[in-house]
């Protein structure tokens, strides 16, 4: 667990600290801890998503060190989250409108039954042994996320299944004969939890060696030198700072915000780019009276923020 809270130095690279976390464990009273988390959140000025469900916790914050602070010692004095860690880099601006804790089925959702991270789980791999292993001519690399992440940032020589959602992950499996080509299995995603459940359904369908990297891309970026690196483009994060690079500092994509792509500098130019309304990705996707629709809710967005206020909605 990398701790920043305390460390001065970390402001001056923005005003904001992130903390993105999970944690698998059993949870029955999940429900009766949202109120009382959110009502937390919402005095120390932390906004973000969170989510809670019989399996544990998942989701991303950001505010004040000290705000940070306060969710996390809270979420830690719950016995279920006495060992929970997370991960930190900083914004320069708040990037979340508001605070959402939510009930789920499943933290993340992948949609098979009986997969639980808590009893069969793939490898950990520290950051520094992952070139190694993702080098090892006897290792088949996945990339656990879906296309629109994987579009601007992969490890060098690592499979991309271009799911849509995670549910699509174990029919892909499924249908890959050739992974069972190589005797390991190396698995990565943004911040560790996808893995979780896909080394989990990977070791239930037969594979052996299966390793997934501890603390996700976003601990490799924060912990691997540049120079030393295997990782090539950005990683996508889900927030209003889009994508991150090494060292975690903020990337220079923007997202589209009627398909929700992230769309590089050069896409900006492309005439089919508007604000709000359209980019390369989607025009050909969306009609004329979808595309006035998101001109009308980006109207509404210039309004709000001439005013000093954030648009909801």
């Amino acid at each position: 667990m990398t701790n920043m809270l305390s460390d001065p130095r970390r402001d001056a690279t923005g005003a904001f600290l992130v903390a993105a976390l999970y944690h698998f464990v059993s949870f029955p009273r999940f429900e009766s801890l949202r109120e009382p988390l959110l009502a937390l959140c919402e005095e120390n000025g932390v906004k973000g998503t969170l989510l809670l469900a019989h399996e544990g916790i998942n989701g991303t914050i950001a505010g004040t060190n000290a705000g940070i602070g306060a969710v996390l010692a809270f979420l830690r004095a719950q016995p279920e989250f006495a060992g929970l860690e997370h991960k930190e880099s900083r914004a320069t601006k708040m990037p979340f409108v508001r605070m959402k804790v939510k009930l789920k089925k499943e933290i993340v959702t992948m949609g098979v039954e009986d997969i639980d991270p808590t009893r069969v789980v793939g490898t950990y791999v520290a950051p520094k042994d992952w070139n190694a292993l993702i080098s090892d001519p006897d290792t088949i690399v996945i990339d656990t996320r879906n296309d629109y992440e994987t579009a601007i940032g992969l490890f060098k020589g690592a499979v991309d299944p271009k799911t849509k959602t995670f549910r699509e992950f174990p029919e892909w499996v499924r249908e890959n004969t050739g992974l069972h080509n190589k005797p390991k299995i190396a698995m990565y995603c943004t911040g560790g939890i996808r893995c979780e459940k896909a080394t989990a359904f990977m070791k239930q369908q037969g594979f052996d060696e299966v390793y997934h990297l501890k603390g996700g891309i976003l601990k490799y970026l924060e912990e691997v030198p540049a120079e030393e690196s295997l990782w090539e483009g950005a990683c996508f994060v889900f927030d209003e700072r889009v994508s991150v690079e090494h060292g975690l500092k903020e990337g220079n994509h923007k997202l589209c915000h009627a398909c929700r792509n992230p769309i590089t500098a050069e896409e900006v130019t492309s005439p089919f780019y508007e604000a709000g309304v359209s980019c390369s990705h989607c025009y050909h996707e969306r009609g004329e009276e979808d595309r006035e629709r998101y001109r009308e809710r980006q109207r509404q967005i210039t309004l709000a923020r001439k005013r000093g206020h954030e648009h909801i909605g």
